[in-house]
């Protein structure tokens, strides 16, 4: 009887040691896609972002088609293979992946990668890098310098070719405001919308749907 407690004491104590290192995954990095990571030899997708799919397509602003995905993937493990990472484990997915905030060099992964345009903010699941990726928008970095579809609806479309409007963000419709201070919003698809300039320091902003803009006091464009 002793013997069969011990080792029931044992059993215990070695799957909530194993449910620990899976909740905080720490170690060398082994990239598999732009937010999907190996851990200390635990898969871990990055908290609060989406990056394009590995097989997907972009296009630039002069019609060329090229593997976006395949881009940001070579980025990533450029930037982080091999580096150690110390992560803070959130939840899990449905695929058995930790979904976890990590760190390297004690610099957000998620912030880094928002922040160049190699991944977008995932509003369906976190606020955390909205004003991030914002910034990253205005000033056309990485992949909002170019048509890309969002990763969430090519996965849902299973694999379509890219969309002719940006659609990199949920929130993608610019409020600007004119010379002469008359608020305006441009929608995806308008005349003046990939020319038109976000600068929050002056008061313009990005809005969800045009009912949210409309409801701030900006009106829409008429063409």
């Amino acid at each position: 009887m002793f013997k069969i407690i011990f080792f029931l004491l044992f059993a215990i104590v070695l799957l909530a040691a194993s449910f620990a290192m899976a909740g905080t995954p720490n170690g060398l990095i082994r990239v598999i896609d732009g937010d999907t990571l190996d851990v200390g030899g635990v898969r871990v997708r990055l908290h609060g972002i989406d990056a394009p799919e590995a097989n997907q397509r972009c296009e630039t602003e002069q019609g060329v088609t090229w593997d976006c995905g395949a881009w940001v993937s070579r980025e990533v493990r450029a930037r982080y293979q091999g580096k150690s990472a110390a992560c803070e484990a959130l939840d899990s997915d449905r695929y058995g992946r930790v979904v976890a905030r990590c760190k390297v060099g004690g610099q957000d992964m998620g912030a880094a990668l928002v922040g160049d345009g190699l991944a977008f903010a995932y509003r369906r699941y976190a606020m955390d890098y909205d004003l991030i990726e914002k910034q990253a928008a205005v000033a056309e970095r990485g992949l909002w310098a170019m048509r890309v579809q969002d990763p969430a609806a090519f996965r849902r479309d299973g694999g379509a070719a890219p969309r002719a409007a940006r659609a990199a963000s949920d929130c993608n419709i610019k409020g600007n405001i004119s010379a002469k201070g008359e608020r305006i919003y441009h929608s995806p698809g308008q005349d003046h919308y990939d020319r038109t300039r976000i600068n929050t320091a002056q008061g313009e902003r990005w809005f969800c749907s045009p009912a949210e803009a409309q409801a701030a006091g900006w009106r829409a464009a008429r063409r």
